[in-house]
């Protein structure tokens, strides 16, 4: 931020790129030439855009080009907080945004702004422009203590993810430069006991209890743009760092979890996250029929024992819970939705309705063909018991008519 007169305009660096990867050294200056903030990392970036023929998925670097810009800033009294803004390539811009308490600062909010006019990154998209995400991120640190995490973390925003490695963060600073004592990550943390291996046992035959259902809305300007209530358990096969394969089955804890969403004339999403999980829905429209439908899912987990740390699993060409457009679609039966061969995903007393909402309700009800089916077994039941009845009490009519036939009046 510039101070009225240009006294507290902050003098911004660029140092060179270090000679290990693609990290960079990004420094905020303040107009005493002091620095406030220094940063050292490399990043990574995943999207998923829309083009003509579906989603597409696009992964890109943060580049050793990368430059520090004006609106950076150290904060002050007539200032906002501190705040780091990287800008690459033409229209990305990455910010980190700091604020502290008397014991510990972190970054608050990490704000990326990428550019779908850029062809190379994101050919065949289907509209141009500026895209915008943020997101509340779990970096910090104590104060007068650089933040330093080896391994790779993630920050997952909307529908794009950023995988910053070996980082090293620091913000209000008091000496110009990194402090020599550090704040570790809790994915550089080792693991609290060191488990000898053990050789591999069958797979339990019981599964975990099924999960807890919860509601879920979204709203954007018009209001409400869907409305769902479902269980969800997450099913996975992933390779451990040790070559092994193994299978998970997770149930998602909405007490833990938080949601969000968006609203689009033709695509409404709900996110779901926690400390470790990713989910994201992508409802889509068939204008021409007035249908809405499930059409993509995307996870993003972390786990301790795969590979990278992190497992991730995407389809965008799914059709599923669908119903009229103003209408809802309910299923009481379980229903298994194949996201990819690594990955399902068991959703439990599904009730949903997208883009057409009114009155923050549930419009009139579609029900799946699974529950149709299982009302198939009683009505056969049903039936068949009935036509027992009718055979045994007309064989009885029958019977008592032919016994009196052979009585005459006399």
């Amino acid at each position: 931020m510039v101070a009225p007169g240009g006294a507290r305009r902050p003098l911004l660096l660029l140092l060179l790129g270090l000679v290990h990867g693609a990290s960079t050294v990004f420094v905020v200056k303040n107009g005493n030439g002091t620095a406030c903030i220094m940063a050292n990392f490399s990043a990574a970036f995943w999207t998923s855009y829309e083009t003509g023929h579906g989603f597409q998925n696009a992964t890109f670097d943060l580049p050793s080009s990368a430059e520090v810009l004006n609106s950076s800033s150290c904060g002050g009294e007539n200032a906002s907080n501190p705040s780091l803004a990287i800008a690459f390539r033409s229209g990305f811009l990455l910010t980190l945004n700091f604020t502290r308490n008397a014991t510990r600062y972190r970054v608050q909010l990490m704000h990326f702004v990428y550019n779908l006019s850029d062809t190379h990154l994101f050919p065949n998209a289907s509209s141009n422009g500026s895209k915008t995400v943020e997101f509340i991120t779990d970096i910090r640190a104590d104060i007068d203590k650089k933040y330093r995490c080896v391994s790779a973390t993630q920050v997952h925003m909307s529908n794009v993810t950023i995988t910053l490695r070996d980082a090293t963060i620091q913000a209000y600073l008091s000496n110009n430069n990194f402090s020599e004592g550090e704040t570790r990550c809790k994915q550089d943390m080792p693991s609290p006991t060191t488990v000898p291996p053990v050789p591999p046992r069958p797979a339990p035959t019981a599964g975990p209890i099924n999960p807890s259902v919860s509601k879920y809305n979204v709203s954007g300007d018009n209001g409400t743009c869907l409305l769902a209530s479902m269980g969800l358990q997450l099913n996975i096969t992933y390779i451990q760092t040790d070559n092994t394969s193994v299978v998970r089955v997770l149930n998602i804890n909405p007490n833990t979890t938080n949601f969000t969403g968006s609203c689009g004339p033709r695509l409404v999403t709900l996110e779901l996250q926690n400390e470790a999980i990713f989910l994201l829905f992508e409802f889509g429209m068939n204008a021409s029929s007035s249908r809405f439908f499930l059409q993509g899912i995307q996870l993003n987990m972390t786990l301790p024992d795969v590979r990278e740390h992190t497992f991730r699993a995407a389809n965008s060409s799914l059709r599923a819970l669908q119903a009229t457009v103003g209408n809802s679609y309910k299923c009481n039966t379980e229903e298994r939705l194949y996201v990819t061969p690594a990955f399902s995903l068991n959703i439990f007393s599904v009730w949903v309705q997208a883009f057409k909402v009114e009155g923050d309700r549930f419009g009139s009800v579609e029900e799946c063909l699974l529950d149709g089916n299982n009302m198939l077994i009683p009505i056969a039941v049903g039936g068949a018991l009935a036509g027992l009845v009718l055979i045994v009490l007309i064989a009885y009519l029958i019977g008592r008519k032919r016994s009196h036939a052979g009585y005459q009046t006399i």
